[in-house]
């Protein structure tokens, strides 16, 4: 009977997880004046980048890869809704990877260094910048990724007209 407890207690968090950070990429949105019918779509990404990475963390995979492919998953994400909606692609995947951002990290980074504490300082600007090049290393890949398997007509590229 613990066990579905706890089951159901971990699924509401990730609920909330989920919708905390589908809000926040919402007012990100608002904030950085992105086109309106994009605000609703990129908040979805965001949060449900935001959430697998969560997920992920808590089957105690590793970090970076869990940040990875939760920007793995924003950029595809993101790429696919720009094409559906017809709007460019830098739109939903900015607005996907706020909320993987590792602000916390950075803020840590320079409050230590600040304080003198130069060891957990150098600590903490590492494993942001891990975090930072895992989203973008996401990114180009998720990029690349569509890309390669877009629709393409039969005649494209073709020399016979």
């Amino acid at each position: 009977m613990t066990d579905w407890l706890e089951l159901l207690r971990t699924i509401g968090y990730g609920f909330i997880i989920f919708l905390s950070s589908a809000v926040g990429t919402y007012g990100f949105a608002i904030f950085m004046h992105a086109p309106k019918r994009a605000w609703l779509p990129a908040s979805l990404i965001g949060g449900v980048s935001y959430a697998l990475y969560w997920a992920l963390l808590q089957v105690n995979a590793y970090e970076p890869l869990s940040i990875f492919l939760a920007a793995l998953l924003g950029s595809v994400l993101g790429q696919l809704c720009a094409r559906k909606m017809r709007m460019i692609a830098s739109i939903f995947i900015l607005l996907a990877m706020i909320p993987l951002v590792p602000g916390l990290g950075l803020y840590r980074c320079m409050a230590y260094l600040a304080q003198g504490a130069y060891g957990e300082g150098v600590k903490a600007g590492v494993s942001a910048m891990v975090d930072i090049v895992m989203i973008a290393f996401g990114l180009g890949i998720g990029s690349y990724g569509i890309r390669l398997f877009r629709h393409r007509p039969a005649n494209e590229g073709s020399a016979v007209k």
